[in-house]
């Protein structure tokens, strides 16, 4: 078989982005032109093959950035390419990347423990209405505990997430190319079960070794039309 550095796995980048209040000072006409051409950079990139793209609005949900672009590929040079041509864009010019969080999908080894389970399954990305992002950090000691011990608590964390079947978790591993561990995104139509389920997994004992998962972002589904409309002050 393949080694595992060589097997076919997504990459995952989120980026979050404020739009500076200088753009919205513009005049109505340079408004327009900035926004109608980023629009279409966004839908390029939306049809490329190269590319999942999933566009989210945090307008109204945070205050330190307004949207997200979630973007899946088996090259994380595409990250690259997108961002130098959103860098090169009317509207990149008044764009702050205030957050960017690097992943790999990785076949969890406490779930999916049947032979072949999960082995390169491509992700259903954004499929519900509200993704809930944040990066996610365990303390060492978790890492020296035995695997019988670790797959005792993270049983008794899957039993706790049971009857939450509206929410949809995505977990990738950042090891060694980002900050954090992990970068978790649950998709979920309904804030009030997320909610509900991050309240009960801070009673599990696995939660003891978390380190940090902060900051959290509340991000909804929005096309890139309704994404500016919100924010650039333009039709």
């Amino acid at each position: 078989g393949k080694s595992p550095d060589r097997q076919r796995r997504q990459f995952l980048n989120y980026s979050f982005y404020r739009l500076d209040p200088v753009f919205r000072r513009l005049p109505a006409e340079e408004r327009r032109a900035a926004a109608a051409e980023f629009i279409e950079l966004v839908q390029t990139w939306e049809s490329s093959d190269d590319v999942i793209l999933r566009t989210y609005s945090l307008v109204g949900l945070r205050a330190d950035v307004d949207f997200m672009l979630w973007r899946i590929a088996f090259d994380p040079l595409c990250f690259q390419a997108m961002e130098a041509a959103i860098m090169r864009s009317r509207l990149g010019a008044y764009l702050l990347q205030i957050h960017s969080f690097l992943s790999l999908q990785r076949r969890s080894q406490y779930v999916n423990r049947l032979k072949g389970a999960g082995e390169g399954v491509e992700l259903l990305a954004g499929e519900g209405k509200y993704l809930f992002v944040y990066p996610f950090v365990k303390t060492r000691p978790w890492y020296l505990l035995s695997a019988h011990a670790r797959q005792g608590m993270m049983d008794e964390h899957i039993a706790a997430s049971a009857p939450f079947k509206g929410v949809h978790l995505n977990t990738s591993y950042s090891y060694g190319i980002d900050d954090q561990d992990f970068v978790v995104a649950f998709d979920s139509d309904y804030p009030q079960e997320f909610v509900d389920l991050v309240g009960r997994l801070r009673y599990t004992e696995a939660s003891l070794y978390t380190q940090r998962d902060t900051p959290m972002f509340t991000c909804a589904k929005a096309p890139i039309e309704a994404i500016l409309g919100q924010l650039a002050n333009v039709d």
